[in-house]
């Protein structure tokens, strides 16, 4: 089973042992469904195609994989070029700053006049700019997905003031970052999947039976529990 994943994206993948929630979780479906796995790098994070992050969709549906797992957000934009498996996270965006640059910043009600970093295609994206439109921050810097880091280290020179990411994977990202901190989470709702070619609704169905089973034997909760602190399906408050 050949699996597209977008690095970086810890703790879905990426983590020390080149490993993480969605590395271990597709390992496990593949070896429930009896096959063989091959984690495959995503290589249009820069926006080389065009759309960044969604530009693993169209790889998907030209067969270059079976499956996407890449702490992936189901839209509706998205169900249209994928099939997608039950949710096996629900999660939201969160932001963070350099809270001694920057130590008013506690909430999205205090971004008027700052710059809101996100990655291409990420749906971090949407909000941030509906933030501008509706005059709460001042503009939206775009990076290349890959360059998640360079963002994060921004957020000290004042190249970007605020970094917008799914709550885990910025809680990660920081760790690294002396005074860098989330401080909100639970700005979106997002369901969390795997997406399948919608052509293979035979592989989608054998993955959402394996799934079911993870989840029904605990297997999933244990390793929610093990790379986000939680072991609960909902997460969306991040509360870790």
């Amino acid at each position: 089973m050949l699996v597209g994943v977008a690095y970086p994206d810890p703790p879905f993948n990426a983590m020390p042992g080149d490993t993480g929630l969605d590395i271990e979780l597709m390992t496990a479906l593949a070896e429930t469904l009896g096959e063989p796995v091959e984690f495959v790098a995503y290589a249009g994070v820069d926006g080389s195609d065009g759309d960044g992050f969604d530009g693993i969709f169209d790889r998907l549906a030209a067969g270059e994989y079976d499956c996407v797992a890449a702490g992936t957000t189901v839209t509706s934009a998205r169900e249209r070029r994928a099939t997608f498996l039950p949710p096996y996270l629900i999660s939201g965006q969160s932001i963070a700053v350099d809270t001694g640059r920057l130590p008013h910043v506690h909430s999205t009600d205090d971004l008027v006049g700052l710059t809101i970093g996100v990655q291409r295609g990420n749906t971090s994206e949407q909000i941030a700019e509906r933030l501008v439109a509706d005059g709460k921050a001042a503009q939206v810097r775009v990076y290349d997905y890959s360059a998640i880091g360079t963002a994060i280290s921004d957020l000290a020179t004042g190249d970007c003031d605020v970094v917008m990411k799914l709550a885990p994977v910025l809680t990660e990202l920081v760790k690294a970052s002396p005074g860098v901190e989330v401080v909100q989470r639970g700005l979106s709702v997002e369901d969390i999947a795997i997406a399948v070619a919608t052509a293979d609704q035979a592989l989608a169905g054998r993955l959402r039976v394996a799934q079911a089973e993870l989840e029904a034997a605990g297997t999933l909760q244990q390793m929610r529990r093990k790379w986000l602190g939680n072991p609960y399906v909902d997460q969306s408050l991040g509360m870790l």
